[in-house]
């Protein structure tokens, strides 16, 4: 029986390895969660939790999948970046920090960028898989559940900002969402980051009611699903969404293009929003292309590729990396961060 083993410090990554659960388990596997610094009650029913380090050598993973930039460099297993989202804007998205053996892509523009730094690094191999969060998005029984569960008839708006102070639209928006959800004929659901200022969300917390709720699951899929048209700002979710063919509207983004609506005044917020439930064609078009590059599979098997991923890097190329960069600072670190100051 094969092994797996998830090690995760965010809650938004069960969504993530959820999916790879689910095909480890329907292929005989195994699959066991390490959890940092998180609550165990986000564990469903069933899911296995190692608690020790030495749990996890006894369990001897065959690989380690981690939607992080960190991973313990003595856990035993291959060791698989499958990254927490698209933002190749955001800083640090290409940086290389010596942890992983192998870098599962999304699509074209990451898998290009991430074989030329394997090229002049030598440590790590990459194979382009797509990403496995997105593969619900493609079964039917994802199919507007929300909707239906929350009694949505009407156009439905996805409010998703970016946690990040300098580029959340969350302080420039909240008084025009406020009077749109007040007012305005169109039902708004708002999810926030996991690392999103509590004062902000405290303050949308206060525009709740019946065109208005805050969303605390920790999965954005069924969201996404329901939705009609996503506004938000620099965020990952923007490849998400376009996964699906429907439109965004952003505001002040750091990655402007002809994919997404993109405004500059928080007047403008309105008209954009009618003009993207309008679902314009050249819209739709730029961003089912923006999407291919991004991401190009829409057959909801991400996940098999990736677990055929590892399998072929065990095969064929473990053998012909270079040893990793010392990392001393950052191996105390994570050593620190779990409680391990053993040397094995």
């Amino acid at each position: 029986m094969a092994r797996y083993l998830f090690f995760v410090s965010r809650s938004y990554s069960f969504a993530i390895l959820r999916p790879l659960q689910r095909v480890i388990r329907e292929t005989g596997g195994e699959a066991a969660w390490f959890l940092s610094d998180l609550d165990p009650g986000y564990l469903h029913s069933g899911e296995k939790r190692l608690e020790s380090v030495a749990e996890v050598k006894e369990f001897q993973p065959e690989a380690v999948f981690v939607p992080g930039n960190v991973v313990p460099d003595f856990f035993p297993g291959i060791k698989v970046q499958l990254f927490h989202g698209f933002g190749i804007e955001k800083k640090g998205h290409f940086r290389i920090r010596g942890f992983f053996d192998l870098y599962c892509t999304h699509g074209p523009l990451t898998t290009g960028p991430f074989r030329k730094l394997a090229a002049r690094h030598g440590h790590f191999h990459v194979e382009e898989t797509g990403w496995p969060k997105v593969d619900p998005l493609f079964r039917p029984e994802m199919a507007n559940r929300w909707r239906e569960e929350h009694r949505v008839d009407g156009p439905m708006i996805l409010y998703a900002p970016t946690f990040s102070p300098s580029l959340t639209s969350a302080h420039a928006l909240l008084e025009q969402i406020g009077r749109m959800s007040a007012s305005g004929p169109w039902r708004w659901v708002i999810k926030f980051h996991p690392k999103m200022d509590p004062r902000w969300i405290r303050s949308f917390e206060r525009l709740s009611g019946p065109n208005l709720v805050i969303s605390h699951e920790p999965d954005i899929l069924p969201l996404l699903k329901a939705a009609d048209v996503l506004l938000t700002d620099t965020s990952s979710v923007v490849a998400e969404f376009l996964l699906l063919g429907k439109p965004v509207v952003t505001f002040r983004t750091s990655a402007p293009g002809p994919h997404v609506l993109d405004i500059r005044q928080e007047s403008e917020l309105e008209g954009a929003l009618a003009r993207a439930l309008e679902r314009p064609a050249d819209l739709l078009r730029r961003g089912r292309e923006y999407a291919d590059t991004m991401h190009p599979y829409r057959d909801g098997r991400s996940s098999e590729r990736v677990l055929q991923a590892v399998r072929e890097f065990k095969a064929h190329h473990a053998q012909g990396l270079r040893r990793k960069p010392m990392n001393l600072l950052r191996r105390l670190k994570i050593r620190r961060q779990i409680g391990y100051y053993r040397l094995r």
